[in-house]
């Protein structure tokens, strides 16, 4: 009888336990938590009501929403994507629906629903869940696992390792000394701190178009920005954050970031204030909140009761200026809500990404966040986790 342990009880390693005994109803399926509870970022994720993937259904489109590992997923995604993950649902009596930016939560708007769905499979299906169980080393000898786990000492067949990121690189060490490459963990996902901007001061604004970059980089993230009163959030902020983490890492998270505030080029903006006429300036023509609008009119020192006709030349560039390229200090960073997200963890290199097995170790798969793939916020992470648990639990019961 084959016998399957599974390290760590969150997204990744449910899916990959629940997947592994569909798929070989006669083995012994064991998930080893070191905690006493299990998928706690499932219960926080989407503010309670669990981001369960995104209505993506291009995996190409879908590739590029991970700045680390998006091009390896691209086979992975082959055997087991976004679709799949409504059906594995669907089965479970699950419904998901979407919302207008393509996120997808179940029906009843609440992660316990998840949570009840994951945890009634492992119980359905007679999978072992086994918390406070810290595995502290593996050690491999004929194509049998010996995991250390409370001074006892447990043989296996095969292992999957879905433990989740770690904030450090210390919390890899035992990884490195099994001979993994592993990228340093920093921070992804995270709201810029302003102390010295005044534009805290219209915290709860959000603009729901802009364009942001950091200054020095060429790459732009679109979406909405959030004003908070430490500095700015919402999802250009955090795909920023996303897609140049090891930069700003480098940096120490000092840096100026650029914003266009309609994302619109030049000539748009051009053609919009020449149609205006003799309409007030204070009545915006960019979408743009009119708190936002009239702060940043008088970051220009533009009189907002004069009409569009009396804006001269040197208040037109002026304008355009800070329409297109306002730039804000960064000092330092927060932590997206709740949902700490590493960029780093195992190298892709070292996995079959068709399987994920270990090219190293034979009988040994790896899912979830321990690899070095992160999404954007809208789903993307679960997504992985998700196809990553499916394709280890398929494999390893194989």
């Amino acid at each position: 009888m084959k016998r399957i342990a599974v390290i760590g009880g969150g997204a990744a390693g449910f899916m990959a336990a629940i997947t592994a005994k569909e798929h070989e109803t006669k083995a012994t399926v064991v998930i080893l938590e070191k905690s006493d509870k299990t998928l706690s970022k499932v219960k926080i994720s989407g503010g309670g009501r669990c981001n369960v993937t995104n209505a993506c259904f291009s995996i190409s489109d879908l590739c590029k929403n991970y700045p680390r590992g998006g091009r390896e997923l691209k086979k992975s995604f082959g055997h087991f994507y976004t679709k799949d993950t409504i059906e594995w649902f669907e089965k479970k009596d699950v419904e998901l629906h979407t919302e207008k930016d393509n996120r997808m939560f179940p029906i009843s708007n609440q992660s316990q629903t998840i949570i009840d769905c994951l945890q009634s499979e492992i119980k359905r299906l007679g999978i072992r869940l086994s918390l406070k169980s810290p595995v502290s080393k593996i050690t491999i000898e004929n194509n049998e696992f010996t995991l250390a786990v409370n001074q006892e000492s447990l043989s296996f067949d095969k292992l999957i390792i879905a433990c989740g990121g770690s904030p450090k690189i210390s919390g890899l060490k035992w990884l490195q000394e099994l001979g993994y490459v592993v990228a340093d963990p920093v921070p992804s996902l995270f709201t810029f701190n302003m102390p010295t901007e005044s534009i805290k001061e219209l915290m709860g604004v959000v603009a729901p178009n802009v364009s942001v970059k950091t200054q020095g980089n060429k790459q732009k993230q679109n979406g909405p920005l959030l004003i908070t009163h430490w500095g700015m959030s919402g999802p250009a902020i955090l795909k920023t954050s996303a897609f140049e983490a090891r930069t700003l890492a480098h940096l120490n998270y000092q840096f100026k970031v650029q914003v266009n505030w309609s994302d619109l080029s030049e000539q748009d903006y051009l053609e919009t204030i020449g149609e205006q006429g003799d309409k007030k300036i204070a009545k915006n023509p960019f979408n743009l909140p009119s708190r936002l609008w009239l702060f940043l009119l008088k970051k220009v020192d533009i009189n907002s009761e004069s009409t569009w006709s009396q804006l001269g030349k040197k208040n037109k560039n002026r304008l355009l200026n800070v329409l297109m390229n306002d730039v804000y200090e960064v000092s330092g960073k927060t932590t997206f809500k709740e949902e700490f997200v590493t960029c780093g963890g195992v190298s892709l290199s070292n996995i079959n990404m068709q399987t994920m097995e270990s090219k190293l170790h034979a009988g040994i798969y790896f899912a979830g966040e321990i690899l070095d793939i992160d999404g954007v916020t809208g789903g993307f992470n679960f997504q992985a986790a998700w196809t990553t648990g499916f394709l280890a639990g398929k494999n390893s019961a194989s």
